[in-house]
C-alpha cells in the first residue's frame, strides 16, 4: 500500500482516486470543491486538507487538472513545500510545452515525473479501463506502472516527457475525425432509407468499422453503455473534445504538421459547442450534423 494525494476530483479524477482506494492504497483527496472531497471520502478517501498537507504526506502524487496553466502552478507549489521526493504523476491533458517544461523543472529538484493522459471518458475512469499514455525517463514510468494498472487496461511508455500528451492530442483528434465520419454515415443511411441497426451490423462487420461504432455509437440501440442511449450526458463533453482538438491544431502548427482533417474538425465542434451543446457528450454532434 502507499499513500497517494490525489488532486482534482472532477468526473474523471473522482472515478480514478475509487480505484485506488479498492486496489488497496490510502488516497488523501484534494480538490477546491469540497462536494468533490466529500464524494471521494465517501469512496473510501482521506480528506487531504490542502495541496500542502497532502503532498507532505504522500508517496505518490497525482493530479488531474483543467490545463497547463493550473499544473505549472499546483506543481510549482509542490517543488517549494517538499523535502521529500514523491513519485509525480501527472494525468491531466495539457500542451507538450507545458508538460515537457514541467518535467525539467521537476527533473531539477530531484523529482521523477511521468506525464500520463488517459484515454476512455468516464466510463473508463469508473470501470478501471482507460488507457494511459506515459512520457518521462524508463526508472520513472516503471515506478508508476503499477499505480496506473490500477485505473486502467493498458499502460504505456510513449517516450520522454511530453510524449504521453503528444500521443493523447494525436489520438484525441483521430476520435474527433471518425466519430464526426460515424455521424455523417449514420445520418445519410438513414435519408437512403436504411434501418440504423442493420447499417451498424453490416458497418461494424466490415471496413467501416471503428472505436467510434463500435464502442461509443452515436445512436440509441446497439451499444447499451454509449452516451447516446442515455440523452447524451456526457463521458467526454464537448468542451473537453474541443479543448483537445485546439491543442492538437497548436502542435501541429509548431510542428509543421498538415491537419486539414483536425482543423474541420475544430470548426465543427466549436459550432456545435457555441449552440449551446458544450457540456452534452461529444457524439451528440450527430443530432447536429442533421
Amino acid at each position: 500500500m502507499q499513500t497517494i494525494a490525489f488532486i482534482g476530483l472532477g468526473n474523471m479524477g473522482s472515478g480514478m482516486a475509487a480505484n485506488l482506494v479498492k486496489a488497496g492504497h490510502r488516497v488523501l483527496a484534494v480538490d477546491l470543491s469540497e462536494a468533490a472531497v466529500q464524494k471521494a471520502v465517501q469512496a473510501g478517501a482521506e480528506d487531504g486538507q490542502d495541496l500542502k498537507h497532502a503532498a507532505q504526506n504522500a508517496d505518490v502524487i497525482i493530479t488531474m487538472l483543467p490545463s497547463g496553466q493550473h499544473v505549472m502552478k499546483v506543481y510549482r507549489e509542490i517543488f517549494s513545500a517538499l523535502t521529500a521526493r514523491p513519485l509525480l504523476i501527472d494525468c491531466s491533458t495539457i500542451n507538450v510545452e507545458s508538460a515537457r517544461q514541467i518535467a525539467e523543472e521537476a527533473k531539477n529538484h530531484g523529482f521523477d515525473m511521468v506525464d500520463a493522459p488517459v484515454s476512455g471518458g468516464t466510463i473508463g475512469a469508473d470501470a478501471a479501463t482507460l488507457t494511459f499514455m506515459a512520457g518521462g525517463s524508463e526508472s520513472a514510468f516503471e515506478k508508476a506502472q503499477p499505480i496506473l494498472q490500477t485505473m486502467g487496461k493498458a499502460v504505456i511508455h510513449a517516450g520522454s516527457a511530453g510524449a504521453g500528451q503528444a500521443a493523447k492530442i494525436c489520438n484525441n483528434m483521430l476520435l474527433a475525425i471518425t466519430m464526426i465520419g460515424t455521424c455523417e454515415a449514420f445520418n445519410m443511411a438513414e435519408k437512403l432509407g436504411l434501418d440504423p441497426k442493420t447499417f451498424y451490423d453490416i458497418s461494424s462487420k466490415s471496413s467501416g468499422q471503428s472505436w467510434s461504432m463500435t464502442s461509443y455509437c452515436p445512436i440509441a440501440g446497439p451499444v447499451p453503455a454509449s452516451p447516446a442511449n442515455h440523452d447524451f450526458k456526457a463521458g467526454f463533453a464537448t468542451a473537453l473534445m474541443l479543448k483537445d482538438l485546439k491543442l492538437a491544431q497548436s502542435a501541429a502548427a509548431n510542428a509543421d504538421a498538415s491537419t486539414p482533417m483536425g482543423a474541420l474538425a475544430v470548426a465543427l465542434f466549436q459550432a456545435f459547442s457555441s449552440h449551446g451543446h458544450s457540456e452534452q457528450d461529444f457524439s451528440a454532434i450527430v443530432n447536429f450534423l442533421k
